[in-house]
């Protein structure tokens, strides 16, 4: 079974990763952790894409594609894989057709988590972590027993800048207008599932599973 999930930031797509790879025992594949394990490694590619990455810029499609060429011919993705991050552009999911139809894998189901902008910020904006221990915990949704105070230690929580009601606006701008048109490329495909993303986590995985059984 080969995955991908589409959706804004936000919208629970790690959380429904993890799920599908424990589910159906195949790999999460996120572009970032490739990138990072790259760079960590001291791999050639981890090497060209750090001098981007120390510049500032974005790393190119084709050194992510070489990246991801090396994960998806790895013993562990022969079952199949989640791509969770990545295609993000047009050109990206064109190159990565290319690259799945040189290992003869094309994709089963890009799956569209669709979840309302404010409902986003909403749950972005909630957001309040304990920098220290990456423990995370929402006003609405999970709130602290203390306002704004950490369970364990009793010191103060923080909002990460990407969680910022700005920066959530920007960031849902950008999928707006770089990401959404992937959900016509793939349509054309015939492979589109589209779920409710404000259900419950265990709704919305119940959803995705009875799409891929159909």
């Amino acid at each position: 079974m080969r995955i991908l999930l589409i959706g804004p930031p936000g919208c629970g797509k790690g959380t429904q990763a993890k799920k599908l790879s424990q589910k159906y025992n195949i790999p999460q594949i996120s572009t970032g952790d490739m990138l990072r394990e790259h760079v960590k490694d001291l791999s050639d590619l981890g090497k060209k894409a750090k001098k981007f990455m120390d510049n500032g810029e974005l790393v190119p499609d084709k050194l992510i594609l070489d990246m991801m060429k090396i994960r998806l011919i790895s013993d562990d993705c022969k079952n199949g894989y989640i791509l969770d991050g990545f295609p993000r552009t047009i050109p990206q999911s064109k190159g990565l057709d290319i690259l799945l139809e040189s290992l003869q894998s094309p994709l089963d189901k890009a799956i569209i988590i669709k979840v309302s902008d404010n409902q986003i910020i909403e749950r972005m904006g909630g957001r309040r972590v304990h920098l220290e221990s990456g423990r995370v915990y929402h006003i609405k949704f999970n709130p602290p027993k203390v306002n704004n105070i950490d369970d364990i230690t009793g010191e103060q929580l923080s909002i990460r800048d990407d969680d910022k009601k700005e920066t959530v606006k920007n960031r849902l701008l950008i999928y707006h207008e770089m990401t959404s048109p992937l959900i016509d490329y793939y349509c054309s495909r015939n492979i589109i599932e589209n779920i409710n993303g404000e259900q419950t986590i265990e709704g919305v995985f119940k959803t995705i599973i009875s799409k891929i059984n159909d």
